[in-house]
């Protein structure tokens, strides 16, 4: 179900209200969006919150929903911050634009290229997904590391996460690419990979910022 991007706001609050923070309802005249926006009569029409003396509360088929909403609030949080390094406020406003896009199927190739975090980027938790429940099963990192590959492993390359303009330049030299495919030929005392037909050593610190693909 498509919502809008107030109700789905709303939503958020009321999870962080009741969920989080153990209250019974939403106080609207606490949060930025008054009981008088349209936002509200949605969620109502679609059985997911009721209006009560001016208060907002859950109802069953909207809890899921916060869930999932929170969720993919939190997940655009951490790719924002910690794969694109865009922090502070720019990054808080981004992840708001981008939660909205993380449609169902979205959020669960979002959160095995995170490798399943289970904090935002402020130490709030974000509510698992099946994906994070059959990968802990499974024992499967997702996307991890060039450093936690052993010598002979082969992946596909996720991202690479430094703030370092220089470095990043060396490693998309070396073809470090997302979707290039990349094999640990050495893990010590250099970290050795082949890309395409090319062999490049670099060392730890480089290769932590290289995440790979299992």
């Amino acid at each position: 179900m498509k919502l809008s991007e107030k109700a789905e706001e709303i939503l958020e609050a009321l999870w962080i209200n009741v969920e989080e923070e153990g209250r019974a309802f939403l106080d609207p005249e606490k949060f930025s969006i008054p009981l008088d926006d349209p936002a509200y009569a949605e969620l109502a029409a679609n059985a997911m919150v009721e209006v009560r003396q001016g208060m907002v509360y859950f109802r069953p088929e909207g809890r899921n929903e916060g869930r999932m909403t929170i969720r993919r609030h939190r997940l655009a949080e951490r790719l924002m911050m910690d794969v694109l390094n865009i922090r502070g406020e720019a990054g808080d406003y981004k992840a708001c634009q981008f939660e909205h896009l993380l449609n169902e199927g979205v959020d669960t190739k979002v959160c095995t290229m995170l490798n399943h975090p289970s904090t935002c980027p402020h130490g709030k938790p974000i509510p698992p997904g099946d994906c994070c429940t059959e990968a802990r099963a499974l024992g499967d990192l997702g996307v991890v590391p060039l450093t936690e590959f052993k010598s002979g492993q082969e992946g596909e390359i996720a991202y690479i996460q430094t703030d370092d303009s220089k470095k990043m330049q060396k490693l998309m030299a070396m073809g470090v690419l997302p979707g290039n495919r990349i094999v640990l030929v050495q893990a010590s005392p250099s970290h050795i990979f082949r890309v395409g037909f090319s062999e490049f050593a670099i060392d730890t610190n480089l290769a932590k910022e290289i995440f790979v693909r299992k």
